[in-house]
């Protein structure tokens, strides 16, 4: 991630245009155009050798002869000459380039220019914008650096598109509807500049207030869904992607693969963001539109008021359609309405106000209307009549919902001429308006869906899975010897004696080499049983006749044995090594059958599956898929997407199935991908569910040709490998780990131990207790981008017992520096605990390659003062009226962290990972 020279981008103060043109219609006149009539205030100077003026503007025939250096270079000029523009500008301190130029892919002779191109760039730290893209829009400072047929009125919207034919479309549809934008920019190829680094630039920008993405490819997916987790922290982010298909299913080894198609994945990675993903381009501009104006919702009921009755059933449908709800009308609100509507008004929801409706009566109903508890929003809907003036009733509307500004209120106002005068109304009075009851229905959707995402991503999970190093171990010694026999697919026993080791409950199963052996297990086993064909080469078997079930003695086996072995060998002639499986039939008639899966998708990484199972689990395609490392509040949602979902909450005489009992299986598959990375796909199709909890009957792992590093997470796993122990001053034992989801609720008891002075230390004002989004903010990090250790009693699990101390670091996305914040709960200090908590947080920092550690530090705290003294931090005063303190540290990358012997000894915690985290001294 890194925003370096963005100001040069979105803020310069100089702009050079490589290759301006007076040829009518060419890239180059059309872009000088833009930029000279865009009102930019900064310096525009126009490049052309064969030229003294464009567009009446004077015109300079090199780079040398450029009288300033710019601080962005647009580039309209022939591919093979840009890598040798971009080398000259770059020496002469030009410090970004948009390059519109096409004829730069990624393969081939035009590959070799495309690196040329950034090998150009790179050594002057030159940020490049392209190739092959429309260019860049930047409304706060009048900059048009592109080839797009208009400059967009200034509004909130950033815009950011891989297509450049898609970015003009917008800006025609969003001109006529009179929506503006902050920025607009094509990225066109991707070369260097990415959605990750617009999206960090984007997050804090205050002219930003919704981020549009249209969305072909994700190239660095780590660092895309980083960002955009940030990102949607701060504003909403919304996503259109193209091409729903995916051809690379068909391929797969197992269900999970076949089902976790690229879109899905997708899916699931822009909802795991934050992202609220539209897949038309005007529901994006709708949904942008309301989501920019700062409209929030506390629910999904909707309140419906009109003149005409058949606008309000329009609406009532679209509401059913989307799974919201239609607002109850309580008994004061119609006793209160039956005061102000004419006896014949519809009496409940929609409030049907008759179509002479005045504008009188539009104010007095949606005045009680917003009283309505049972309502959290308000469509005011109105068809036009000769019998009332509409824009008269817009603007009482608009009225109203000032007055009463504790609901939103969202308008439609049908007819096109008629309602202009009344949509410039609801403009004027910041009521979003929208072209029809569907699409303001649509938008209200939205709403409730941003809602409940951010809400998911706040959720505080339960305590989470962490599987036993010891059968971890075990599982990677299977997988060791399966592929030194030459084999990338476990059998069926093998694969369900992995699953047992890690904790999910399986059928026993056993293998029969030969038909007569087969029903000697039968009759061993007793009662119904199982048969399936197993073969290295065979991975469907219910494809080619392979299984049988309920088969109830020795002899019905060796029987069905024999022939399954004729229709195999018809129809799999060349399967090898064929043998059986033999297994207790399991009887749970209330059970659903389920199937829960790994698989790897060549973007995003491992990817989870849950979804209906059985043998037609393709065809009925209910699934939802999950990215790891799931919580159980992930785990859950998964769940709750699926149609099968409702099933398991129970119906008529069918019992729920056992709570949690799911979810904790998704849990251990998602640490199977952290901890056993050497497993490419997973199967586990049935997974019988039922009260009683739930069963694997059949599973199928594949495994990598080749030993698997840990790391192809898209989202960066707990750090185990950062917990250990260590001792304060006074002999007492503690562990510091990564701080965690689960953390939450100890971090909130944490702060309500603290003194009120130490609260304000820390945080320079008068804080009594967190609230559940700001703990669940501080609990739920990113580990790419910043780091918090907590000081726990050995052995706590995660979320349990108190947190005695907590430290951070928050770095930039350029790695460069990173600012501090501690806290130790006050009957903790004067123990050496504040000391050890700042040390490793150094420590940390040195490992993650930052240069810079910094803190606030009010200027009467003079023990963290003296501490971070101690530790190397410099102290400056913060200003000439500032009551606070900057303590900076400089580090290096690989140096020693500093000695804490002093203050009690350091010991390595006694786990899988024996090497302290740090380069840190220990005694």
């Amino acid at each position: 991630m890194s925003i370096r020279n963005f100001d040069a981008l979105f803020s310069p103060k100089s702009i050079a245009l490589i290759g301006a043109s007076n040829t009518p219609g060419s890239v180059g006149q059309v872009i000088a155009a833009n930029l000279l009539g865009a009102g930019f205030e900064g310096a525009i100077l126009c490049v052309n050798p064969h030229a003294r003026a464009v567009a009446s503007t004077y015109t300079y025939h090199s780079i040398a002869e450029l009288p300033v250096v710019p601080d962005l270079a647009v580039i309209a000029t022939p591919a093979a000459s840009v890598p040798g523009i971009v080398a000259e500008l770059g020496q002469r301190g030009c410090r970004a380039a948009v390059v519109v130029s096409a004829g730069f892919e990624s393969k081939g002779a035009e590959g070799e220019l495309r690196q040329r191109l950034l090998d150009a760039a790179r050594p002057h730290l030159m940020r490049i914008v392209g190739p092959n893209c429309l260019g860049l829009i930047s409304t706060p400072r009048a900059i048009n650096a592109s080839f797009a047929q208009l400059t967009p009125r200034p509004g909130g919207i950033a815009l950011i598109s891989q297509s450049g034919a898609i970015i003009t479309a917008m800006l025609g549809w969003a001109q006529q509807r009179q929506i503006g934008f902050s920025h607009v920019m094509s990225l066109g190829d991707m070369s260097d500049v990415d959605f990750g680094d617009v999206l960090d630039y984007l997050a804090s920008d205050a002219a930003t207030r919704a981020i549009l993405l249209y969305v072909e490819n994700i190239t660095h997916a780590r660092k895309f869904m980083s960002a955009a987790r940030a990102a949607a922290r701060t504003k909403p982010v919304l996503v259109v992607k193209s091409g729903r298909s995916s051809a690379g299913a068909k391929a797969a080894l197992s269900h999970t693969g076949a089902l976790a198609g690229s879109d899905a994945v997708y899916d699931a990675a822009f909802r795991r963001a934050g992202l609220l993903r539209v897949h038309e381009l005007d529901e994006l501009f709708a949904a942008a539109a309301i989501l920019a104006s700062g409209v929030r919702v506390s629910g999904d009921r909707l309140m419906i008021l009109t003149n005409g009755g058949g606008a309000g059933v329009l609406a009532v449908d679209a509401l059913a359609e989307r799974g919201l709800q239609v607002a109850e009308l309580s008994a004061e609100s119609r006793s209160a309405l039956d005061l102000v509507l004419p006896h014949s008004w519809s009496h409940g929801n929609p409030v049907d106000i008759l179509g002479d409706a005045t504008a009188e009566r539009y104010g007095a109903a949606l005045a009680i209307l917003m009283r309505e508890p049972a309502s959290d929003a308000i469509l005011a809907i109105n068809c036009p009549t000769a019998l009332a003036d509409g824009a008269e009733a817009a603007r009482a509307v608009a009225t109203a919902a000032v007055a009463g500004h504790s609901v939103p209120v969202l308008a439609n106002w049908l007819g096109s001429e008629a309602s202009a005068e009344s949509r410039h109304a609801l403009r004027e009075g910041r009521v979003p308006s929208f072209d029809s009851p569907e699409q303001a229905v649509r938008a209200f959707g939205h709403l409730v869906e941003f809602r409940r995402n951010q809400t998911l991503l706040l959720e505080t999970p339960s305590a989470g899975v962490m599987l036993a190093p010891a059968a971890v171990a075990a599982a990677g010694e299977l997988i060791a010897a399966v592929r030194h026999d030459g084999r990338l697919l476990l059998n069926e026993q093998e694969a369900k004696r992995l699953l047992a080791l890690l904790g999910i409950p399986t059928v026993e199963t056993r293998i029969a080499g030969t038909p007569a052996e087969a029903g000697r297990i039968a009759d061993e086993i007793g009662g119904p049983v199982a048969l399936k064909i197993l073969s290295p080469d065979i991975t469907h078997k219910s494809d080619v006749g392979g299984v049988a079930l309920g088969l109830a003695s020795g002899a019905e086996v060796l029987r069905e044995a024999e022939a399954m072995l004729g229709r195999v060998r018809r129809t799999r002639p060349e399967a090898r090594a064929l043998r059986f499986t033999v297994q207790a039939m399991i009887s749970r008639p209330h059970a659903q059958e389920l199937i829960v899966g790994i698989a790897h998708d060549v973007t995003f990484g491992p990817v989870i599956l849950f979804g209906q199972g059985g043998t037609a689990a393709e065809v009925m395609s209910d699934r939802s898929i999950g990215l790891p490392p799931l919580n159980s509040v992930l785990a859950g949602d998964m769940v709750a997407h699926t149609r099968v979902a409702r099933l398991l909450r129970g119906f008529r005489n069918v019992p729920p199935v056992r709570s949690g009992a799911i979810e904790d299986v998704l849990l251990r598959l998602s640490e199977i991908t952290v901890h056993l990375p050497d497993v490419l796909e997973l199967d586990i199709n049935p997974l019988l569910a039922d009260a009683g909890g739930v069963i694997a009957l059949d599973a199928r792992i594949a495994i990598a040709a080749e030993p698997v590093s840990a790391g192809g997470h898209t989202i960066t796993p707990y750090p185990r490998t950062l917990e250990r122990a260590v001792v304060l001053t006074d002999g007492t034992p503690l562990e510091l780990r990564p701080i965690r989801p689960e953390d939450e609720v100890a971090i909130t008891a944490m702060v309500e131990q603290c003194s009120a002075k130490d609260l304000r230390m820390r945080f320079f004002g008068s804080v009594k207790r967190f609230e559940h989004d700001l703990a669940a903010r501080l609990s739920q990090i990113d580990y790419d981008r910043e780091m918090a250790f907590v000081a726990i009693e050995p052995g706590s699990g995660f979320g349990e017992g108190p947190i005695y101390g907590v430290v951070r670091v928050i770095g930039d996305p350029e790695r460069s520096s990173a600012e501090f914040a501690i806290l130790v709960r006050s009957d903790m200090k004067g123990r050496g605990l504040g000391f050890q908590l700042l040390s490793e947080i150094v420590g940390y920092a040195r490992q993650a390659g930052y240069r810079t550690v910094y803190g606030d530090v009010l200027s009467e705290n003079a023990a963290m003062l003296r501490m971070a003294g101690e530790l190397g931090f410099v102290a400056e005063p913060g200003g000439p009226d500032s009551d606070t303190k900057r303590v900076t540290l400089s580090i290096e990358a690989g140096t020693p962290s500093t000695d804490v012997s002093t203050h009690g000894p350091a010991e390595t915690r006694i786990s899988p990972t024996t090497v302290s985290p740090y380069a840190a001294s220990e005694s």
